[in-house]
């Protein structure tokens, strides 16, 4: 499998790409719209054929690039159920997508958004804002519910394999892989804590709006295409 994470610093958003070396055909996740020649060039140097556009959920703080992709190479956009009515397939818990012989296995993650997803890919989850280094996803705008994202925390992520790799959609110190065994134990928000004591400490979070929440999510519900 090739597997790279490439970074954008205005919002520390991760991207990743992901291919099958036989056949070729890669997947792009949470692309950043200010990106697509950046990546279009790795893809082009490993001579892939991106077929697929994955989103974890709809992003408030950038604009996806999957409309784009879909406009100009026809690849099939893909997030979760009841999130951009934009998308070519909605998935759902248990679903696999497949790329070559490599396989992405859908886990349903909600709680930072309620149609957020994670992506199982062998020895890693991409975890979208569902489970940061250290941290967990905010829950205080679009359908977010810190109850439901404790047990999408200790209910699905947390029975994953200790040594599993956890990719985050974002990271603000420069951290770029965690395992699940490390979240059990040292993620500030979650860790040792009852659902009771999760939820006081989301809801008294008070984080800043995204700078970027009005236009963005409006965007990424429409893949990232907005019409003038």
């Amino acid at each position: 499998m090739i597997f790279r994470q490439l970074f954008d610093r205005e919002s520390s958003t991760y991207t990743y790409l992901i291919a099958d070396e036989q056949t070729k055909e890669a997947a792009l996740v949470d692309p950043v719209l200010e990106h697509i020649e950046r990546d279009l060039e790795i893809v082009r140097e490993l001579g892939l054929a991106l077929v697929l556009v994955l989103d974890t959920h709809v992003h408030a703080d950038h604009i996806t690039a999957a409309g784009t992709l879909r406009e100009r190479f026809g690849t099939l956009t893909i997030g979760g159920e009841g999130g951009a009515p934009c998308v070519d397939r909605p998935v759902h818990h248990g679903d696999i997508l497949r790329l070559g012989s490599v396989e992405i296995h859908v886990l349903a993650t909600p709680g930072h958004t309620s149609e957020s997803v994670s992506f199982l890919i062998g020895d890693r989850v991409l975890t979208g804002d569902a489970l940061l280094i250290r941290a967990a996803g905010r829950t205080d705008f679009q359908n977010g519910d810190a109850g439901e994202l404790y047990d999408t925390l200790t209910r699905v992520l947390f029975r994953l394999p200790d040594e599993m790799l956890v990719y985050p959609a974002h990271d603000y110190r420069g951290r770029t892989v965690s395992t699940i065994g490390e979240e059990k134990r040292f993620n500030t928000r979650v860790a040792g804590r009852t659902r009771e004591e999760f939820i006081a400490v989301m809801n008294g979070l008070h984080l800043p709006e995204p700078s970027r929440l009005h236009d963005a999510v409006p965007a990424n519900r429409a893949c990232g295409v907005v019409q003038g």
